[in-house]
């Protein structure tokens, strides 16, 4: 989008407000300015009349002008083809340094004397707008004979080329950006609406009839006009250059600049192609094509799709006779999405009514007229033909507390008002603390309360808002999904950093192979009623058969330590669901190396116990029995956590590995849900030193470790921080009783311990075994 200085002069008061100020001001609003480009003729260059025009004597494309610059009347050769007497121009005066560089010197041309030059546009600086020389007119403003042109408004400008985001189609126009820098300067939009009088004029329905069809979700309004010696003025055809923009048809470049100024898209037609042999009436017809799209017709010659390209067979080439003139509204979603359905050839005029053009027609329109009858003989015909479609306003509610929450600061109510205000929107129906906020139809994009505090942020300025400190006010959405989705990553990273690879295997296993192993299946009438295989026709009941056939794949596949895990689904009996962890460790602990002379020892039971440390963290150990034939006998336990049996450690039957073709094998399966997972609470440590104590008791080989640690524990010794077995002996000697090391670790929070305390502790821990077990030291 271009703009000019001068243009928005005419829209808002700008004049004592600089460029830079203005870039700035538009980029606070979002309005991205993406150049500035300045006009300042030289000086020198000044404003003049030509006299008198003749031919030069001696050349047939010189004419030799008599020029009144204000002070004096001077003779310059000229040879534009559009020289002629009466005309005002622009002279560059002797000493004028061009902005080509040239200096203007007295020279003689063929003989005659010459004291400056009458300049075309390109010449002092600014567009080329016209063929030869500039003819001033009354649309520049008022200038005295003399004075320097760099004192015109026009002629001294400033360009602005704005980039806009797709959904401000309302700043598509010099009024839509006034619009916005109206509310931010609080400076009143100037009204340029012309008052017209149909008194006395020929009303349009003796010339033009429309006859249309309902429902075409389109606005339009017609206006006749019979053209006479229309002149196109100078500052329409400037700023027509300066956007880039030209039309052959002086009407055509009319309609173009009212659009560009107004935002409401005009076009104008020619009256004669609706017009029948006797050329008295012209019917119009207005229905949707084959494609669905509004159009214009005269029979079955189409003339126009509504809001997105003319035929060129209805365009206006001449300046004399006469047109009607169409202002138009669609909806942006609406010709958009039917764009989208059924894509057609656009015209230029297309991308402003996608984007969001001007709904108020009348205005638009009369614009256009205004600059028509000031600019010529023409005769507006009386009154106007309207279509128009239901419009339901769009209202919305939001309180003043509510904008203050999204704002982050407190805005004062009256501000708001007037910033809303400004801006078009309608707020006379709000209370105290809550608006109602009619939206204008210009603005398609404002929707909902969050785009109405944009519009406030925008207005006030996010530079402008006091930072605050984030208060996190929303719900929290960490839920139990989450936790479990989080504990199961942590887990599986956790047996990743431990070095066991995941496995992952169907839910269903084969029935006959688990109840070989003793697993309780699905109930029969729970049955899986079409499996994938024969071999896969239940739900499985444990995942340690699916691991067992994945070490066996590698084993076969050469690997000699096989390290896997699963988290998965395990079903129950009546198809009750439940989620377990398993792991396996086959064959060697670890590689071969210098260390294990290339013979690496074998998995053995405290390895894996310790590598499940490393992974689930501290638990206990305490004879089990599995139900399952899995286990080896001699070498199988229940995991406690907490007190709470979460599965069972063991390691695989030799009879299994033979099966499976497996090494020493070992496995765990443990509930998951048991496992433990949430904060981490720092406990108090003593900052002093810890004492080790070793006790060596002779027990029963049958005596169970847990009835020692139990009696241990229950006794409450002071300063007793843990302790745990750490070696064990027997021989011929002892008999049916061994000898079981234990050592006792002691720390006190209040100071270093002495020989006493320790004796006295380790004496209370003998006295208890001794009364509850009868035990002692060897």
């Amino acid at each position: 989008m271009i703009i000019t200085r001068s243009w928005l002069n005419e829209w808002i008061d700008l004049k004592d407000i600089s460029t830079d100020d203005l870039a700035k001001t538009l980029n606070t609003l979002g309005l991205e300015v993406e150049r500035v480009q300045s006009y300042e003729v030289p000086k020198k260059i000044i404003f003049g009349k030509v006299l008198e025009c003749e031919k030069h004597p001696d050349a047939d494309k010189l004419n030799v002008c008599k020029v009144d610059i204000g002070s004096s009347i001077r003779q310059i050769v000229c040879g534009a083809s559009n020289v002629r007497a009466g005309l005002d121009v622009v002279v560059a005066t002797i000493g004028a340094v061009m902005p080509s560089g040239m200096e203007i010197k007295p020279v003689k041309l063929r003989g005659v004397d010459s004291e400056g030059m009458i300049c075309s546009a390109s010449e002092i600086g600014i567009e080329d707008c016209q063929d030869g020389i500039l003819e001033l007119d009354s649309s520049i403003g008022k200038y005295t004979l003399g004075a320097e042109v760099s004192t015109n408004h026009m002629f001294n400008d400033d360009l602005i080329e704005i980039e806009l985001t797709a959904n401000r189609g309302d700043c598509l126009s010099i009024r839509g950006i006034a619009r916005d820098l109206s509310s931010a300067y609080n400076r009143p939009l100037i009204d340029n609406c012309a008052k017209e009088d149909d008194n006395r004029r020929v009303g349009i329905g003796r010339i033009l009839s429309i006859n249309y069809e309902n429902n075409l979700d389109v606005n339009l309004l017609y206006k006749a006009i019979d053209l006479k010696g229309l002149n196109l003025p100078l500052a329409v055809k400037l700023r027509l250059a300066q956007i880039e923009e030209t039309r052959d048809a002086d009407v055509e470049a009319i309609m173009l600049y009212a659009t560009h100024s107004t935002g409401v898209i005009l076009r104008v037609y020619n009256y004669g192609f609706f017009c029948e042999e006797d050329k008295t009436l012209a019917k119009v017809e207005l229905a949707k094509d084959e494609n669905g799209y509004a159009s214009i017709m005269s029979g079955d010659k189409k003339a126009s799709t509504v809001g997105i390209i003319q035929e060129d067979i209805s365009k206006v080439t001449y300046n004399e006779g006469t047109v009607f003139i169409e202002a138009s509204y669609i909806p942006p979603d609406i010709i958009s999405r039917k764009m989208h359905e059924c894509k057609i050839e656009s015209g230029p005029m297309y991308y402003k009514t996608s984007r969001g053009s001007e709904p108020e027609l009348k205005f638009g329109l009369s614009t256009c007229l205004n600059i028509i009858e000031k600019n010529s003989n023409s005769a507006i015909f009386g009154g106007t033909i309207e279509l128009t479609d239901e419009f339901e306003e769009k209202v919305i509610s939001i309180s003043k507390e509510e904008i203050d929450d999204i704002i982050g600061a407190e805005v004062d109510q009256s501000k708001i008002t007037k910033i809303l205000t400004n801006l078009g929107f309608d707020v006379r129906k709000s209370s105290s603390n809550h608006f109602a906020i009619t939206v204008p139809r210009y603005r398609h994009d404002v929707t909902h309360k969050q785009d109405i505090v944009e519009e406030i942020v925008r207005l006030i300025g996010i530079d402008n808002i006091p930072s605050k400190p984030f208060v996190l006010t929303e719900d929290n959405r960490l839920k139990d999904d989450y936790f479990t989705y989080k504990k199961k990553s942590d887990y599986r990273h956790k047996a990743a950093y431990s070095g066991f690879f995941e496995s992952i295997h169907f839910v269903f296993d084969e029935r006959k192979a688990l109840e070989n192993y003793g697993f309780e299946c699905l109930d029969k009438e729970l049955e899986v009623l079409n499996p994938i295989v024969k071999t896969l026709d239940t739900l499985r009941p444990t995942l340690l058969t699916g691991l067992l056939k994945a070490a066996s794949h590698n084993a076969k596949n050469g690997y000699t330590s096989i390290k896997l895990f699963e988290v998965g689904s395990l079903f129950s009996s009546k198809r009750e669901e439940s989620v377990k962890i398993s792991l396996l460790f086959s064959g060697d602990r670890e590689k071969e190396s210098l260390a294990n002379a290339g013979k690496p020892a074998k998995v053995d039971f405290a390895l894996f116990a310790q590598k499940l440390a490393d992974i689930i963290g501290e638990f206990e150990l305490k004879e089990f029995e599995t139900t399952h034939k899995l286990s080896h006998q001699y070498q199988c336990a229940q995991v406690i956590v907490n007190g709470e049996s979460i599965g069972e450690l063991f390691r695989v039957h030799p009879n299994v590995e033979k099966d499976y073709d497996l090494d020493v094998t070992y496995v765990c399966e443990l509930e998951f849900d048991k496992l433990p997972y949430g904060l981490k609470v720092a406990s108090k440590s003593s900052k002093y030193q810890a004492s080790f104590k070793d006790l060596s008791l002779i027990m029963p080989k049958d005596m169970a470790y847990e009835k020692i640690k139990d009696v241990i524990t229950k006794a409450d010794i002071t300063n007793l921080v843990r302790f745990y077995p750490v070696d064990k002996y027997t021989d011929e000697s002892l008999g049916d009783e061994m000898s079981l090391s234990i050592r006792f670790v002691l720390q006190s929070n209040d100071k270093t311990l002495e020989e006493e305390d320790i004796t006295t502790a380790m004496d209370s821990i003998l006295e208890a075994l001794k009364s509850e077990l009868g035990i002692g030291l060897r």
